[in-house]
């Protein structure tokens, strides 16, 4: 949904008005439905302790008045529910970025990581610390609940194309719309990523 959108597009005159009427839901509030939007994408990212929120906050505006200009309407869920979820996968994004110690779980259901550079790189606690994180995904990976766990190792199987037609498939299954597994596999990513997270920082 997010990614893939190329971060220096800039929406039209046209485009923006499109986006700032979505926003409005059909009550023309002068722009200030867009302005608490981006007030309260800024707080969540500041949240997250992010170092650039306010940056972020304007990249997912961004991203969802793209997916508003190609798509030409977003009716499957409430334009700020929408955005929150663009939002996720911006902070996602944001954790992989160079400099930051993280372990990507897009690799699932094969456990793949990539530990971002270290202040003092050796590749003896390079490997070290990509073992560690590995446990540290594998345990937490049991503590989830059995139907969040095999959810999710679902949800990430695949590559590219056949990603999307699996997730499809798996929407279908479950009964779901592929807006709602997206939420329900994001928020089970979130819990799984804060365990992983503590674990590798040493705190579990």
């Amino acid at each position: 949904m997010a990614a893939g959108h190329q971060k220096d597009w800039t929406p039209t005159p046209s485009a923006f008005r499109q986006f700032l009427n979505w926003l409005d839901e059909g009550v023309d509030s002068g722009g200030e439905r867009y302005l608490e939007m981006r007030r309260r994408l800024v707080l969540y990212f500041d949240r997250k302790n992010c170092l650039h929120p306010e940056d972020l906050a304007d990249e997912t505006l961004n991203r969802v008045a793209r997916r508003l200009a190609e798509e030409g309407a977003i009716t499957d869920t409430s334009p700020a529910h929408y955005c929150y979820i663009v939002a996720r996968f911006v902070f996602l994004e944001y954790q992989r970025r160079p400099g930051r110690t993280q372990v990507s779980l897009d690799g699932l259901p094969d456990f793949g990581y990539a530990a971002s550079p270290l202040a003092a790189p050796q590749a003896d606690r390079a490997e070290d610390l990509q073992r560690k994180c590995l446990n540290c995904l594998e345990n937490c990976l049991q503590k989830l609940k059995p139907d969040h766990k095999q959810l999710i190792l679902d949800y990430y199987r695949g590559e590219q194309r056949a990603k999307i037609d699996h997730r499809r498939d798996l929407a279908a299954k479950m009964g779901l719309s592929p807006n709602a597994l997206s939420i329900r596999a994001c928020r089970i990513r979130d819990s799984l990523e804060d365990c992983v997270r503590t674990c590798c920082n040493g705190s579990e």
